[in-house]
C-alpha cells in the first residue's frame, strides 16, 4: 500500500471509531478543534529579555525613545489638501466604497507616513546634540575618500553602457525632431496652397465685380491694399538699394523715333574740291581737301537730306 491508501485507511478507522462511540450525527459532520489557549507569561518574557540584553553604551546602540515631533504648518496644509481631494473623489464616484475621513484607508496610509516622518524628525533632533556633546563628527569631510567596492574595470563597463544609452537617446531625439520638422513643412505647404487658392478666389470675385460694373477699383491687380504701409516701405527700400535712384537707366543711349528724325545737327557736305563746314559742336572746325569720291563723281547725299530736297522742289 502506498502513503495515500494508508492515510485513507487511517481516516476510515477514525470515522468507524467515532460512529461506534456515537459522536457522528446525521448530516454534514464538522471536525471540532479544541480552542487555542493564549499564555501571557510575563515573568518568562522578562527572564528571556535579561538573557539576550547587552549592556552597551548609547553610541553602540543609537536608540531613541521619544514622542513625535510637532506638525509643521506646511504638513498640516498638505494633510488638509489630501483630505479634501479624497472626499471629492468619493463624492464624484459612488462606485468606490464610502469611508469617513477617520476610517479611510488611503488617508490613514498618508497619516501613517506622516507619523514615521515626525518620529524620525524627533529622533534626529535628540540624537544630533548628543553626538555633538560627545565630540563625534556628524558630517562627512570634504576630503573624505571611500574606496569603492566595485573594480575600475567594472565601473568602466558601466560608464561605456551609460554613454551608449546617451547616444541612443540623442539619436532618437534627433529622429523625432526631423519627423516633427517634416510634419511642420507639410503643414506649411498645405497652408500656402490654401492661402493661394483663397487669394485666387478673391481675385476672381473682384474681376467679376469689375466686369459687371459693380466696382471700379483695380488695385487688386497690383496687390495694393494687401500690404501694409510698413511692408510697402520696406519693399521700396529694398528696390532702391538694388536698383538705385533716378528711374530707368538701361537703354538710355538707344535711338528712338524722335531721335532718329532729328536732323538739327546735320550739315551739307558741299561739292567736291570746296571747303566743308562742320558745326562748332564738334572738336573745332575741320577742312577736307578736294577730290573725287570712291565713285569718281558726285558724293551721294544722305536719306534725310534727299527727303528735304524733294520737299523743297515740290514747293
Amino acid at each position: 500500500m502506498n502513503s495515500s491508501d494508508s492515510e485513507l485507511s487511517d481516516s476510515d478507522l477514525e470515522l468507524q471509531q467515532a460512529f461506534a462511540e456515537g459522536r457522528l450525527k446525521p448530516g454534514f459532520n464538522k471536525v471540532e478543534q479544541a480552542p487555542k489557549q493564549f499564555v501571557n507569561n510575563i515573568s518568562g518574557l522578562k527572564q528571556k529579555l535579561e538573557e539576550i540584553k547587552l549592556d552597551l553604551a548609547w553610541i553602540e546602540r543609537l536608540d531613541c525613545i521619544n514622542a513625535e515631533a510637532p506638525l509643521a504648518p506646511e504638513l498640516v496644509a498638505e494633510m488638509l489638501t489630501q483630505e479634501e481631494k479624497r472626499s471629492n473623489e468619493l463624492r464624484n464616484n459612488k462606485k468606490l466604497p464610502q469611508f469617513s475621513p477617520k476610517e479611510d484607508p488611503v488617508l490613514n496610509d498618508f497619516k501613517r507616513e506622516m507619523m514615521f516622518h515626525r518620529q524620525a524628525q524627533a529622533c534626529t533632533l535628540e540624537a544630533i546634540p548628543k553626538l555633538k556633546q560627545m565630540g563625534l563628527p556628524t558630517k562627512r569631510p570634504d576630503d573624505y575618500f571611500a574606496e569603492m567596492a566595485k573594480t575600475d574595470e567594472h565601473m568602466q563597463k558601466i560608464r561605456e553602457h551609460l554613454m551608449k544609452k546617451q547616444q541612443q537617446q540623442k539619436r532618437s531625439e534627433h529622429v523625432k525632431q526631423l519627423r516633427q520638422q517634416r510634419k511642420e513643412g507639410k503643414m506649411l505647404q498645405v497652408q500656402t496652397k490654401l492661402q493661394r487658392s483663397q487669394e485666387k478666389k478673391e481675385m476672381l470675385a473682384q474681376v467679376k465685380k469689375v466686369r459687371k460694373g459693380l466696382s471700379k477699383d483695380l488695385d487688386f491687380l497690383d496687390g495694393k491694399g494687401k500690404l501694409s504701409a510698413k511692408k510697402l516701405a520696406e519693399k521700396k527700400k529694398m528696390k532702391d538699394k538694388k536698383f538705385g535712384f533716378g528711374g530707368k537707366k538701361r537703354g538710355m543711349k538707344r535711338n528712338t523715333r524722335d531721335s532718329a528724325g532729328d536732323i538739327s545737327e546735320f550739315t551739307n557736305p558741299g561739292k567736291p574740291g570746296k571747303e566743308r563746314k562742320f558745326s562748332n559742336k564738334g572738336k573745332g572746325s575741320k577742312q577736307k581737301s578736294g577730290g573725287k569720291g570712291k565713285s569718281g563723281g558726285k558724293q551721294r547725299m544722305g536719306k534725310n537730306r534727299r527727303i528735304q530736297m524733294k520737299a523743297k522742289g515740290k514747293k
